[in-house]
């Protein structure tokens, strides 16, 4: 019998069995691997700071609406697992039995996927190619967040670009703009274990914003534009907002892509934003929002280019797992990463065989 974690409350994780269903013709059976905890957007949920523990996102108009029925509603977490394909129905021909695979599907012991129903998903089942291990493969889904991104801020040849946030999400950012051309790279976190990561991966400059306004070093360095050509705002914190804001030379560009929670009280809007016309751009590629490069791209599209990268051997993943759980110590790693962050870049959880 699999199992599962489900949240039942704000930071409240209860173990709960799953029915094993019989397969379809259609269906493929997953043993789970490895499967990481999204700092972001995961814990969020977990922390019931995500607008989701009281509203839901109308997808017809676009906009949230309250629930019909108040209180929390239990739900299970996660979308970065590799597992390998167990069983399959006897009409699947994309993957065979021993297939390392990646999917958007929350934690838990064994996942069983209908094959038709996951081909029109925006993040549909990826296998690994050989030489890509379980370690890089959980990143795949984040690397999609990261490219997506990238894509959104359109970095040119030559563009100094400035990253705001040294999490997981951040770090493969920095990593892609300069895949895509920057030639100046400056990583900003109040973090050091977070700013020695991305020295570790070549940047440029590292800004600890306790110590030196970014805005102030990126916009008085000699022989250099008065500020980064882009941004991409990493962190998810107001904070981290609103430095960005001050980073960006006048009429340049800030990518946001961390899921901000509560009231926006650091950003001063009537300041840099208002006086340089600056340009902000929301990163979402999923929720049914097109990629602003459609039809060329989509977010399935992104997620095979995700997997390209790992097996190119283009992206540095594995230093950034930073601790491993077994899947039954799950309720540990969520409080070690609410507790600690400062302490954290990727957090896995590791099921036996």
């Amino acid at each position: 019998m699999a199992q599962t974690y489900v949240l039942i409350e704000p930071r409240h994780l209860e173990l709960q069995e799953l029915p094993d269903p019989p397969l379809g013709p259609r269906d493929v059976r997953l043993r789970s691997v490895l499967s990481g905890i999204s700092h972001g957007t995961e814990m969020n949920l977990y922390r019931g700071t995500a607008p989701f523990a009281e509203k839901h996102f109308d997808r017809e108009y676009r906009v949230f609406m309250p629930n019909e029925e108040p209180g929390f509603r239990p739900m299970r977490l996660g979308y970065e697992m590799v597992s390998e394909v167990v069983e399959v129905g006897r009409e699947v021909q994309e993957v065979r039995v021993g297939d390392l695979v990646h999917t958007a599907t929350p934690h838990g012991t064994a996942t069983v996927v209908n094959m038709d129903q996951d081909a029109a998903k925006e993040i549909p089942m990826q296998v690994l190619p050989a030489g890509v291990t379980p370690e890089q493969g959980v990143f795949a889904a984040l690397i999609g967040v990261a490219l997506a991104a990238v894509h959104d801020a359109q970095i040119k040849v030559g563009d100094h670009v400035a990253v705001f946030g040294l999490g997981a999400i951040g770090l493969l950012v920095a990593q892609l703009a300069r895949l895509n051309g920057a030639s100046y790279i400056a990583a900003i976190d109040p973090i050091a274990t977070r700013r020695h990561a991305a020295e570790a991966l070549g940047v440029d400059d590292v800004i600890d914003p306790a110590v030196r306004d970014p805005g102030e070093a990126l916009k008085m360095r000699p022989n250099a534009p008065h500020g980064a050509d882009v941004v991409i705002e990493a962190s998810g914190h107001y904070a981290g907002l609103q430095g960005a804001l001050r980073a960006v030379h006048m009429g340049g560009t800030i990518v946001t892509l961390g899921y901000y929670q509560g009231g926006a009280t650091p950003v001063c809007l009537g300041e840099e934003w208002h006086h340089n016309r600056l340009n902000l751009v929301s990163s979402m590629a999923v929720w049914g929002c097109p990629s602003r490069f459609h039809p060329m791209w989509d977010r399935q599209r992104i997620s095979r280019t995700a997997i390209e990268l790992l097996a190119r051997g283009a992206l540095q993943v594995e230093e950034m797992v930073t601790q491993r759980y077994s899947y039954q110590e799950a309720p540990q790693a969520y409080r070690f990463i609410d507790e600690r962050p400062e302490e954290t870049i990727k957090v896995v959880l590791e099921y036996s065989a």
